[in-house]
């Protein structure tokens, strides 16, 4: 797996030296779907570790199994990130694992967790929220957050837990990758919902070029995986490819690159 897709742009520009029109027509839709928890949860880890579709793995920071999960999604050729806990508005402390980011540290603090983090999730090249409602919302936190990701060159994706999320701003701000989640695909445990779900998440990739869809391993992870596995052949016949969360990001540079000014 490639961890910085963006040294390749000049190559890319090189393949795709077409006119406005013949990119139009020849443009492939790209989605990519995220896999939350692990490093947390065991159900669905080997289905999607060892499978044949190109997830994203989110891997909890700080926990027994976060090297390892790491280690197997890069050794398969997955592209790990950082699945970094945050204070929700609601639900348990216990949801959030050790060192979570909570709006009563420090931005200095902060910064210290978000990099011990790091480095206990090796080949990560970027993060998301796991919960986070609360500290998502709160602009020195999530400057913190994001100064981190910018000195480690790590992108951004928004998980959307809360509409009021600095990260969207903070990032534009500070020039890091970002983007944001589209699609939940399992917040009902049922292959037929998260086939549903896929379906939803091809929709919004043949409506803006991309899309992102967010699962999990754990408690959901075998019906998570199941209904994505279902859905591979439906989003071939759309021609829309599941690519690696970076994937994105050099896709829509490039086309950015491409486009008449």
């Amino acid at each position: 797996m490639k961890r910085f897709p963006f040294m390749f742009i000049p190559m890319l520009l090189i393949s795709f030296q077409v006119n406005a029109a013949e990119k139009s027509e020849t443009k492939e839709l790209r989605a990519a779907i995220i896999i939350d928890d692990f490093g947390g949860g065991t159900g669905g880890v080997r289905d999607f570790l060892e499978g044949d579709i190109p997830i994203t793995a989110a891997v909890m920071p700080f926990t027994e199994n976060s090297r390892k999960h790491a280690d197997w999604a890069h050794k398969n050729g997955f592209e790990v990130m950082i699945h970094l806990p945050m204070e929700p508005k609601r639900g348990k402390r216990s949801w959030l694992g050790p060192k979570p980011i909570t709006v009563d540290l420090s931005p200095k603090e902060v910064k210290q967790r978000v990099n011990e983090a790091i480095m206990t999730v090796p080949h990560a090249v970027g993060l998301n929220n796991h919960m986070g409602s609360r500290a998502v919302e709160n602009k020195e936190i999530v400057r913190a957050i994001v100064e981190v990701a910018k000195e480690k060159s790590l992108y951004i994706i928004d998980s959307g837990t809360s509409p009021k999320s600095k990260f969207p701003e903070i990032a534009n701000e500070l020039g890091v990758p970002l983007l944001k989640r589209d699609v939940f695909l399992d917040d009902i445990s049922s292959s037929s919902y998260v086939f549903r779900q896929m379906i939803r998440l091809a929709k919004v990739t043949e409506m803006k070029g991309t899309g992102i869809a967010i699962g999990h391993v754990g408690v959901t992870g075998k019906v998570c995986s199941l209904g994505i596995f279902k859905s591979k052949d439906e989003l071939d016949k759309r021609n829309i490819k599941i690519v690696p969360v970076s994937y994105l990001f050099s896709y829509r540079l490039t086309e950015k690159l491409l486009s008449p000014q």
